[in-house]
């Protein structure tokens, strides 16, 4: 089954090539010095995002070259990849790259999908029969909004070996079998390949991390993930696609909920780092690093384990 067989090319294609992109970023002096809110000890090379990057675009260039959406993921996270390593090279100076420059590049790249055509056209009529489609221009807004927030959230989590890693293989596995249910036989196969780069990085990148895949990375991989879901199941979105969707991402979600809430609510900026992360409370309750993902891959898992059972009640609908 070609869903299968390029997930697992793209496994063994990041797990060979992080060794090599780890021995340049130590060359390189890209490593992330232990701070005040880090977890880990002693520095750790960065740059782990270009060997997920690589694999990825590589595969579904090789897997899927008719995608519609691998134009907009080349450009766009061509786009994000660079900011990220510029951002991870301030970060291991010391230094705190502006963050202004980097949201404008965010959302330049989250506007890339409704240009080219990949946006959440409409909704289900839930009073009635057919689809209620959007304006062009409220098409273009809520699309721009899921990518560029899933951007956001993924690297908010990006706090503790293993976790966005874990978590992306996660969300890509279960977008990838919601569109074999789908019949989206395109969308699944770059899904499962984004499942196997995660999972060739996480071979890496589990406590105690030997390379971490930096905002470059994080950045990435949020955005890909909210492409293909566009691309996919929340095209023409039904109620149960939509619910299903957020399921699927549910982690990154809700601790983007809490920390933006808790910031609110200390009246600070809503991008200021800081540790009222999910995993940063856990960790502060005496939790070791593997209970924390542990624990996060489970309540993501469960959540994915839900969002394929709405897909399956709306083929049954």
């Amino acid at each position: 089954m070609k869903v299968i067989a390029a997930a697992l090319m793209t496994f063994v294609c990041v797990v060979l090539l992080v060794p090599l992109v780890r021995t340049i970023a130590l060359r390189l002096g890209m490593v992330d010095v232990p701070g005040s809110r880090k977890v880990h000890q002693a520095p750790i090379p960065l740059m782990g995002g270009v060997a997920i990057y690589a694999g990825t675009i590589v595969m579904t260039a090789r897997w899927v070259p008719q995608l519609k959406a691998l134009p907009v993921l080349v450009a766009g996270g061509t786009l994000l990849l660079v900011i990220g390593l510029v951002d991870d090279a301030f970060k291991a100076k010391g230094r705190e790259f502006p963050v202004w420059p980097r949201l404008g590049v965010y959302l330049a790249a989250s506007v890339l999908p409704p240009l080219w055509g990949i946006r959440v056209e409409g909704v289900t009529n839930v009073w009635g029969d057919g689809m209620i489609l959007f304006p062009e221009w409220v098409a273009w807004t809520v699309t721009a909004l899921w990518i560029f927030a899933l951007t956001n959230m993924f690297n908010f989590i990006d706090g503790v070996d293993g976790l966005a890693s874990g978590i992306g293989t996660l969300a890509s596995f279960t977008l990838a079998a919601t569109a074999v249910l789908t019949d989206q036989g395109s969308i699944a196969i770059a899904a499962a390949i984004m499942g196997g780069a995660c999972l060739g990085f996480l071979i890496h990148n589990f406590h105690p991390a030997r390379i971490f895949m930096g905002d470059a990375g994080a950045v990435y991989l949020g955005y890909s993930l909210g492409v293909i879901s566009v691309a996919g199941s929340m095209k023409t979105a039904t109620v149960l696609s939509v619910g299903a969707a957020l399921l699927v991402f549910a982690v990154p979600i809700l601790d983007t909920v809490v920390v933006f809430t808790r910031r609110l609510l200390r009246r600070t900026g809503l991008h200021r780092a800081d540790r009222l992360h999910t995993h940063h409370r856990l960790l502060q309750r005496g939790w070791s690093q593997v209970q924390t993902v542990s624990f996060l891959y489970l309540i993501g898992a469960l959540f994915s384990i839900a969002s394929i059972l709405l897909v399956l009640m709306q083929m049954r609908t």
